[in-house]
């Protein structure tokens, strides 16, 4: 996602002085030799270099992907964290990195704003078209994870919100929280306004993707309306309401290993494909709750475990 995407889900900063200090801080897209390693920085010479979106899920997949390529003899290190989409396409782009776990829909919304595809299919089939000269995608997984317009169950009920047609009829009393790229993306205001005539009556940008001050943020009544991922389990824990999305603003969005074709060898192709073949959406659930609920696991160790799980290491 914006997927992200498909947010560190770290403690909520309470202090406002902390939340500007890290929106300034995240607003700025990073920089992927910037970015944390948790497997010994950039790798050797002929390794393969692993990247992450700046949100848990993504990073805990990224380990996934490392730890499976290991496993099968390709050596493999990782580079977490690195930003949003506009900024990790590029890093593979330019060879910063040589694998990063991406979202099907918006990925393919990313690379061709016209697209008309909507279902699995047909945005599966329509993303190899799209990819730029040296870029491929590998086969995607069923584990899907997508953006939502979410709100508590307060504001449900006084409203009388189920779907986003519901909030379009209220959307300009209301303010909506997300990160900022938001603003410019298709599937953004931009898709609400065109598919929807949804306009909020305020933007509140919060670089954390849909994670805990996101969330802080909808619970305190700062924003009425959040973007926050399908898969978090802050929806489950603080009863929030996903708004369903009749007309598709959001593509379908499965797990898909976005890859530097001529740094991905035959070996490292069947070792992520595993992974594709075995990773479902009760698993991002599972591997979210573990890393950004209660536990804090480390997603080295959550992607540890879910491999020695899924019969990938010993």
């Amino acid at each position: 996602m914006t997927h992200i995407s498909h947010p560190a889900r770290r403690a909520v900063l309470g202090a406002a002085a902390g939340l500007s200090v890290l929106l300034a801080a995240t607003a700025c897209g990073g920089s992927p030799l910037a970015a944390t390693s948790s497997s010994g920085g950039t790798g050797a010479a002929g390794s393969v270099v692993v990247g992450s979106a700046n949100f848990p899920e993504s990073a805990t997949i990224a380990e996934i992907y490392a730890g499976a390529l290991n496993a099968a003899g390709v050596s493999a290190t990782t580079k977490l964290n690195i930003g949003a989409r506009e900024v990790y396409v590029k890093a593979v782009e330019d060879g910063s990195i040589d694998v990063v776990p991406d979202y099907t829909g918006n990925l393919l919304g990313y690379l061709d704003p016209k697209t008309t595809a909507t279902t699995p299919g047909e945005v599966v089939a329509a993303l190899p078209k799209a990819m730029p000269s040296g870029l491929s995608v590998l086969n995607a997984a069923a584990a899907e994870d997508k953006d939502a317009m979410v709100v508590t169950a307060e504001t449900a009920a006084k409203y009388s919100l189920k779907s986003l047609e519901d909030l379009a009829k209220v959307c300009n009393k209301l303010t909506l929280g997300a990160p900022p790229e938001f603003q410019t993306r298709p599937y953004g205001l931009a898709g609400l306004k065109a598919k929807y005539n949804c306009v909020p009556a305020k933007f509140t940008p919060i670089s954390d993707g849909g994670g805990p001050l996101t969330v802080k943020a909808l619970l305190n009544n700062d924003v009425q309306v959040a973007d926050i991922f399908t898969t978090s389990p802050a929806i489950p824990e603080n009863k929030l309401v996903v708004l369903t999305d009749p007309k598709n603003n959001w593509l379908a969005q499965q797990v898909v290993p976005l890859v530097k074709t001529d740094k991905v060898t035959d070996a490292a192709k069947a070792a992520l494909d595993r992974v594709s073949a075995l990773l479902t959406t009760e698993d991002l659930i599972a591997l979210n709750t573990e890393v950004s609920g209660a536990q804090k696991m480390d997603p080295k160790d959550a992607a540890a475990a879910w491999l020695k799980d899924k019969g990938i290491i010993k």
